[in-house]
């Protein structure tokens, strides 16, 4: 039997929730909730659209030109989004992640990043999926295998839907108090503002600050958050609702301090804004530069982050 290009299939169920993982890219396939789609799915036969639903490491987010320097030795890793000159998204969204364990709720996945040119290091990585009655949990565990310090970062990246219509239609909660500012041309980290300032770019004074609920609209979002409020045990979350109610949250843990939001919007206005990007992230994007809370992974040290995705 032939495999699907998006990799081997693992389906989940859990009462009304059910899961497909795909094993490239370690990638949420598809998650619904009483038949209700949570995230923008794609084919188990159909090359994966971007990074949908993909697990991001040894870093999340972008590289600004490839390049940096770490333990004193410049570094320069492809340029995988090179209308931007950056370095996308980490190196294992095409890796073809094994199979160590699965029963009907949950799967354990594993791949190892070789050391390679620009990332000089070898990491071996283990994602596990498993859902019960609150939802689809996810985490991610690195351990540095190698003989040297490694750069390390992570994060998920699903599209969420939160029921009928589309991004614009749809009210957002996201309690973050500061937002990175980016360059407008290649969404380069300028730096920390809040957000109900002039943020810079395109955006207007205040129309990054979902702190009060409200609709998206037109606002273009491709930005990513900080200080973000959290409740006692340390879970963030943000939350989206449609018109008629129906919802999808997604919460995450103290190691994500930082989480990417993005509208989605595309060229074609058929696949533009299908659902919202939220990716938790332990480090912010162009950390391997900026060091901003940048994991450093010694020979035998391991990590952990992990969130969920919960209907409404």
């Amino acid at each position: 039997m032939s495999i699907p290009i998006s990799g081997i299939s693992i389906d989940l169920a859990h009462g009304d929730y059910r899961a497909s993982i795909a094993s490239v890219g370690a990638s949420l396939r598809t998650l619904t909730h009483d038949g209700r789609d949570l995230v923008v799915p794609f084919e188990a036969d159909e090359l994966r659209p971007a990074f949908r639903g993909a697990t991001l490491a040894p870093w999340p987010n972008r590289i600004v030109d490839g390049r940096y320097t770490f333990d004193g030795v410049e570094q320069q890793v492809a340029l995988t989004e090179p209308a931007l000159n950056n370095a996308l998204h980490g190196l294992v969204a095409w890796l073809d992640f094994a199979v160590r364990d699965r029963g009907d709720d949950f799967v354990q996945l594993a791949a190892s990043i070789q050391a390679q040119q620009g990332y000089p290091h070898r990491v071996d990585l283990e994602v596990v999926f498993r859902l019960d009655d609150d939802g689809l949990h996810s985490a991610v565990t690195a351990r540095n295998s190698g003989t040297s310090a490694a750069p390390f970062g992570t994060g998920p990246h699903p599209y969420l839907v939160a029921g009928q219509g589309r991004v614009d239609d749809w009210t957002l909660t996201l309690p973050a108090a500061d937002v990175l500012a980016v360059t407008a041309d290649r969404l380069a980290p300028i730096g920390l503002a809040a957000v109900s300032s002039h943020v810079g770019g395109t955006a207007r004074e205040g129309e990054l600050d979902f702190r009060t609920p409200r609709v998206i609209g037109e606002v273009f979002i491709d930005h990513a958050f900080t200080a973000l409020q959290r409740d006692a045990a340390g879970t963030a979350a943000v939350e989206i609702v449609a018109a008629d109610g129906h919802g999808v949250a997604m919460r995450w843990d103290a190691a994500c301090p930082w989480v990417q939001i993005h509208t989605a919007d595309r060229p074609d206005p058929a696949l533009s804004r299908l659902g919202l990007a939220v990716e938790p992230m332990t480090c912010p994007p162009d950390a391997f530069n900026s060091g901003t809370d940048l994991i450093v992974l010694q020979p035998g040290d391991t990590t952990t982050a992990g969130w969920t995705i919960a209907a409404l």
